[in-house]
This record gives C-alpha cells, structure tokens and sequence, in this order.
C-alpha cells in the first residue's frame, strides 16, 4: 500500500527510532546521477541509491534502457543501505518522486512491508528549515532477506493486448505520446491503443494530488476497479510513480517495465501517433 509521509513526521521519526532508514534516488532523464547533489546536501543520515546500477540491470536495446535488476543485485543493494528486516524505510527524490516511486515499487513487491515516500521530496524538507547534511554517507551493511517479485510485470506481448481487454496507460509527456517529439528512443510514437495519462498531472509542486483528485484522474482514463490496467512510461522508471498514485486512490495497477525503449526498439511492433488510443 502506498503510503506518504510528511517531511515533520519524517523528522520526527528520526529523532525518535533507530530503524528508519532514508534513501536518496535523486534521479532524472537529463542527469541520471544524482551523487553530486547528494553530496552536497542530503536528509541526515540518507544513503544515496543509484538508479541506473542498483535499481536497474543493463540489458541489450531490446530489454529497454532501465530492465529490473536481478534479485540477488537488489538485494546486495539493499544491504549496503543498511536495510534489516523491520525497518521504517524512507525514500525521497527532487523530481517529483520519480525516481522515489521505483525504489518504493521494488521494495515493496520483493517484501519490505514499510516503505514510505517523502511528499514533495528534498524540496519540501528544505522548505520546512530542517536540517540537512554533507557527504557520504556509508551505513553498517544491513542483513535484509528480499523476496521474488509479489506480482507479476507485463511482457512486451502482454503490453500489446491489453487495450482489448483493459486499460494500458502511456505516462509519458503528451508531445511524446503523439509522437511529436522524441528525445531518446528510436522511434516516435505510443502502444496502439494505450491511453495517455502524463505523470504531471498526479501531483502539483511535487506533491502528490488527495484521493479524490486521482480516482478522477484515472477514472477519466478508463481505470476502474475490477478492470485490468497497467502503466508504461519511457523506460520503466516513471510508470512506478503511476503505480503510486493509483494506490493511493484507491486502485491496482501493474507496470509493463520495458515501456517505450523496448517497444520502439523491437522490429515489428506497430507504432500509433496523434492524441488518440488508436493512433491518427
């Protein structure tokens, strides 16, 4: 379940237990690697976490640019943040819980029970005043027991038939869903018949919108209890922010991980362009 936490409740909890844990995933599209920031100032005793090695695997073109990692990598990943079994773990990014969302999603699928995603990110704890700090931070290795993923991620096929039968959201901006613009894949374009639902519209000034606001939102794009629904995005990463917000309105939704840079890079899979489902 998806569950927020403020940045006075995080403080708090630091000033009163031993066993939370805090990770920095500041990552986005046009600087993947977030350490020089950290390093210049972090949540005290935050442990940065490198999405591109740790919570992803490199793979060939047609896996996507950002596969899920193996779980034996996860969770030596894990253990070099310091997690044990029992901790409160905190995660919080400056890009409006992007990179946060992933941390949340595979720690949350491979039996980490607390995880809680900072509403509105360093941003917000810098502008309540409270403390931040510099440097690395190398905590004692922590001895976590990760688990096999509790639900299972579509495969590019399963991608494919999904708006016949469901809902497939596309997350990305809406130039790239229309297939004006592309920064990075080979191809222009969406999954014929996905609809376009952008991550901007879950949250306003990095936080996440109430309730209410996100069963209309994906209300509006045909996701519905009791209806299969999945989410992909460019690469996987920004798909698990949707999946975030749905939980906290209320709904499931499952992520197709290879999203856009696996599609456009597979030979044979038709592309559909313009602002609807089934392409122009």
């Amino acid at each position: 379940m998806a569950q927020l936490i403020t940045p006075a409740e995080l403080d708090h909890l630091l000033s009163s237990r031993e066993d939370v844990r805090v990770l920095d995933v500041r990552y986005s599209l046009d600087k993947p690697d977030g350490r020089a920031d950290h390093l210049a100032g972090h949540i005290p005793g935050a442990v940065y976490v490198d999405l591109e090695s740790e919570l992803s695997r490199h793979g060939r073109a047609e896996d996507g640019r950002h596969p899920l990692p193996a779980l034996d990598d996860l969770q030596a990943a894990a253990r070099r943040w310091g997690l044990r079994a029992g901790d409160t773990v905190v995660v919080y990014d400056d890009a409006r819980s992007l990179g946060a969302s992933r941390a949340w999603w595979l720690l949350t699928r491979t039996g980490v029970t607390d995880v809680r995603l900072l509403d509105g990110g360093f941003g917000a704890w810098r502008a309540a005043g409270l403390q931040v700090e510099e440097g690395a931070v190398e905590p004692e290795p922590g001895d976590v027991v990760l688990q096999p993923l509790s639900e299972p991620v579509l495969s590019i096929d399963e991608a494919a038939v999904l708006p016949s039968e469901g809902v497939l959201l596309d997350v990305r901006a809406p130039e790239r869903y229309r297939g004006e613009v592309e920064p990075i894949d080979p191809v222009a374009g969406h999954i014929p018949g996905a609809v376009n639902l952008p991550t901007t519209d879950y949250v306003v000034e990095d936080r996440f919108r109430d309730a209410a606001a996100l069963r209309t939102l994906f209300a509006e794009a045909g996701v519905a209890p009791g209806i299969p629904a999945a989410a992909y995005c460019g690469s996987g990463v920004t798909a698990a922010q949707a999946v975030f917000a749905a939980e906290l309105a209320g709904l499931d939704l499952r992520i197709y991980p290879g999203s856009w840079s696996q599609w456009s890079n597979t030979p044979g899979r038709p592309i559909a362009t313009g602002a609807e489902p089934g392409g122009a």
